[in-house]
Order: structure tokens, then C-alpha cells, then sequence
């Protein structure tokens, strides 16, 4: 057989042309396509999105690790944070696993209110955890970057999915969404809480969405949006744009309160 009969690869084959500056495009309705056929095909309706640090510990890890300091050397005080820390994991585990507790004993055709993260571990990982503890399906939407991990253990392996553009990744955190809950964390929450809260606050949000700050000594100390209404560049009913709460218990009740005043009525991924 001539090198003129050889068959050349069809142009969704090409690993070149894909991959390249041409099928940016193609590459960009992949990951808007691709989760939204596995959503479908797991009837899952909408989602309960949990964000915070990925450098949060379980207690046990945490506290281990700290004996292992005390007896063998190292940073004593950041050991000694990450205990402190920790507390944040154990409450988003138990957080995540009421949700879905509560969620599983709705009557509905399909998958309501599911636990969705970041996929990685610290918060992300105590919630997937935590819904998983509850026998619940739950989802992680990583992301390729050069130091982040694989997807934690507990994300149900059907709904793992790996983003490569950041504004994809939004989009499925917010569109399905009908709570979120932000832990404490570093640029990448703070980068996510104030893109949503900015969009409910400007309108392009218009469903109900309950946004709590979990964790009030991290938050007060880190945002300091008193400064914001006396400066005059936010309006003081702004700050009615979200809860903040140390309680599991008032999480848990100020989540299901809302959802139930509307979200339960008005299934599905919306604006």
C-alpha cells in the first residue's frame, strides 16, 4: 500500500488543531457541554456550593502533626494553627453531611441541592467528605493548575470534572447554585466570593441565592466592609447581601429556610 492510500486524522482527532489557538472555541463549549450532559444524565438539579482554603487539616491530621512537632522539632506556631484551623474542616464536614441528609429526604424526581466544590482538599474536602458520609452523590470541578492536587477521595467519580478555563469553572459553581458557603480562605475564595456577591448586588444573579461567611473572628478580620459604607462606596443594605455565622446549627437553618421560601419551588440551573 502506497503512502498516498494512508487515511489522515479527522480534525476532532488531531491532538495539534485541538489543542491549539484555532479550537479555543471547541475547547470552551467542551466544558460547558461535557458537565452539563453528566448533570443531566445523573439527574442532578441544582447545588449547594461550598468554597474555602485548601490548606485546611482533619483535627486528627492536625493534632498528629503537632505531637510530631512538639516531639521532633519544626514550626511549632504554624502546627499550632493548623489545630486551631481545624475546627473549620470538622464543621463543614458536619455542615455538608446535614445538607445532604436533608436534601436525600426531599421527594423529587431528580438530585436536589448537591454538594459541589472545588474538588481539591482542605474545605473542599471536608464537604465532599461530609456528603459523602451521608451516602450522598456530591461534585468537584478542579482545575489544571501546576501545584494543585488531584480531586479529594470523597467527590463521587462520575461528577469529577477538571476545568482548564477559570471562567468555565465559575460558571458551573454559580449557575446551579442555589446557596453557597464560604469558609475561610485565601485569594481564590475571596476572588469567588466577591464575583458572586458583586452579581447579585448589580442584578446579573436573579434568583434567590443565600451566601454565608462561615467563620466571623476570620472574616471580621479579614474584610473589612464597615470601611466600604463609610467611605461611601457600597450602600449599607449591601451588606444584607449575605450571613455570616460561627454555628453549624445556624448555617444549617439559614440554608434550608431560604431554599425552602423559594429554591424547592424552582428547580433547575438559572440566573
Amino acid at each position: 500500500m502506497g503512502s498516498e492510500d494512508k487515511r489522515v486524522d479527522k480534525a476532532y482527532r488531531s491532538e495539534a488543531f485541538i489543542g491549539g489557538r484555532d479550537a479555543r472555541q471547541i475547547r470552551i463549549l467542551a466544558e460547558y457541554l461535557f458537565p452539563e450532559s453528566r448533570f443531566d444524565a445523573l439527574r442532578i438539579s441544582d447545588t449547594i456550593v461550598f468554597w474555602g482554603s485548601a490548606r485546611l487539616l482533619p483535627r486528627d491530621v492536625a493534632v498528629e502533626m503537632l505531637e510530631d512537632v512538639r516531639a521532633n522539632g519544626g514550626d511549632l506556631q504554624g502546627a499550632e494553627r493548623l489545630v486551631s484551623m481545624s475546627r473549620y474542616y470538622e464543621d463543614c464536614r458536619e455542615l455538608a453531611r446535614r445538607l445532604t441528609e436533608w436534601s436525600k429526604g426531599l421527594e423529587e424526581k431528580r438530585r436536589r441541592f448537591v454538594i459541589c466544590t472545588g474538588g481539591g482538599p482542605g474545605i473542599m474536602e471536608a464537604a465532599n467528605r461530609g456528603a459523602s458520609e451521608a451516602r450522598g452523590i456530591n461534585i468537584g470541578l478542579t482545575i489544571s493548575l501546576p501545584h494543585e492536587q488531584r480531586g479529594n477521595p470523597y467527590i463521587t467519580r462520575q461528577l469529577e470534572f477538571e476545568f482548564h478555563y477559570f471562567f468555565m469553572r465559575k460558571f458551573w459553581f454559580v449557575y446551579l447554585a442555589k446557596a453557597l458557603i464560604a469558609f475561610p480562605g485565601g485569594f481564590g475564595t475571596l476572588d469567588e466570593f466577591f464575583e458572586v456577591v458583586t452579581l447579585v448586588q448589580t442584578g446579573k444573579i436573579r434568583k434567590r441565592l443565600p451566601i454565608v461567611l462561615f467563620g466571623t473572628d476570620f472574616w471580621d478580620a479579614v474584610l473589612n466592609l464597615e470601611a466600604l459604607v463609610r467611605f461611601g462606596t457600597i450602600d449599607r443594605k449591601d451588606l444584607d447581601l449575605f450571613h455570616k455565622t460561627d454555628s453549624v446549627d445556624e448555617a444549617f437553618d439559614i440554608i434550608v429556610r431560604e431554599l425552602t421560601h423559594e429554591a424547592l419551588a424552582q428547580p433547575g440551573g438559572r440566573w
